[in-house]
């Protein structure tokens, strides 16, 4: 593995936390749902701690995890012993354009929009052929899209940095300290990308006992709905279709977030 990955460091450990209780998010039921009528196995792309992954295992579903993070796998290790979950054979730590995983699936679930981490056309191209070539005959790929990465309907200004914000604080677990995280981010509107820079801090009172600068350029590629559709199309699925939300309910244009639902043909 390269040892450019994005979660590592601060941004890792504080992952969980910054994130806090998940349980509620829509998108849990949704893949649920999903893995359990494709009967498995299932396959969780960017599974990262194992918010869905260990959830899933918990539940019983056959599900395998894979991340390019070995710190966030690490965590997610950590998370399934105190679990009293076993990983053994279900946790990889490969990119996904380059996948290559021992088993087929029936399902593949790319949540938290992790698709449009490759921003590059190319490494975007083969990671739909490498997730089409793990699924098994008439398997189900499932990916959340935003076509929309800024905040209200208003496009902000080309190529501009927005001002840092704060976009979450938390207390430590053992109440000693607060972990926070600053971003500012710009946006290529023709080319569809976002740079992002954020900065995360580990403070008791007003002392900074940690500090980590994250800057990634470009971060995050956005698509409309019509293309990546037709990305997964040429990478050879049939039928691509595309529902509103995490919902069954089909797309519309209104719909920011959506998610693509590509079979493999059989």
């Amino acid at each position: 593995m390269s040892d450019d990955y994005e979660y590592r460091g601060l941004v890792a450990r504080a992952w969980d936390l910054l994130r806090g209780d998940t349980a509620a998010w829509p998108d849990r039921p949704f893949y649920r749902a999903l893995a359990e009528q494709a009967g498995g196995p299932a396959l969780d792309v960017g599974c990262g701690t194992g918010r869905l992954l260990l959830d899933y295992l918990s539940a019983g579903l056959d599900i395998d995890g894979v991340d390019n993070s070995p710190e966030m796998l690490d965590l997610c290790r950590a998370k399934a012993r105190a679990a009293g979950l076993r990983l053994d054979g279900r946790l990889f730590e490969q990119s996904m354009d380059a996948l290559a995983l021992p088993r087929r699936y029936a399902i593949i679930l790319v949540p938290s929009s992790s698709f449009q981490l490759l921003t590059d056309p190319a490494a975007a191209a083969r990671a739909l052929l490498r997730l089409r070539d793990h699924l098994r005959p008439g398997g189900l790929l499932v990916m959340s899209i935003m076509s929309r990465l800024w905040p209200g309907r208003a496009p902000p200004p080309h190529g501009q940095w927005t001002d840092w914000s704060i976009l979450a604080e938390r207390p430590t677990p053992d109440g000693g300290a607060l972990v926070r995280r600053w971003m500012r981010a710009r946006y290529d509107h023709q080319a569809q990308l976002m740079d992002e820079e954020n900065r995360y801090e580990l403070l008791r009172g007003e002392t900074v006992l940690e500090s980590e600068l994250h800057a990634r350029s470009p971060a995050v590629r956005w698509y409309s709905q019509a293309q990546v559709a037709a990305l997964c199309d040429l990478a050879g699925f049939h039928p691509v279709t595309l529902t509103a939300g995490f919902t069954p309910d089909p797309a519309t244009e209104r719909d920011t977030t959506f998610c693509v639902m590509a079979r493999r043909p059989g």
